[in-house]
């Protein structure tokens, strides 16, 4: 039985599968996550847990129109 990961964690898993280096907006992270079989509800869903893991430096967000998103150096 696998684990359940939480949304973050599964963004971050298909992320680092994909050697996404390039800031990524959160439409093209929910097209990523398709690919691999990780449903997601909306790019606003990827936008709102992205931002929450902002504000603890996990995640860069690039303010560019659209919004860019990069993970730490963790990633």
């Amino acid at each position: 039985m696998r684990l359940r990961q939480g949304k973050f964690e599964r963004i971050r898993t298909v992320l680092d599968d994909a050697d996404a280096d390039e800031p990524l907006t959160a439409r093209e992270i929910l097209n990523l996550l398709d690919e691999h079989g990780e449903e997601f509800d909306s790019a606003h869903q990827i936008a709102t847990v992205l931002g929450r893991h902002a504000e603890t430096g996990e995640v860069e967000v690039i303010r560019d129109q659209p919004y860019r998103y990069r993970f730490g150096d963790g990633s």
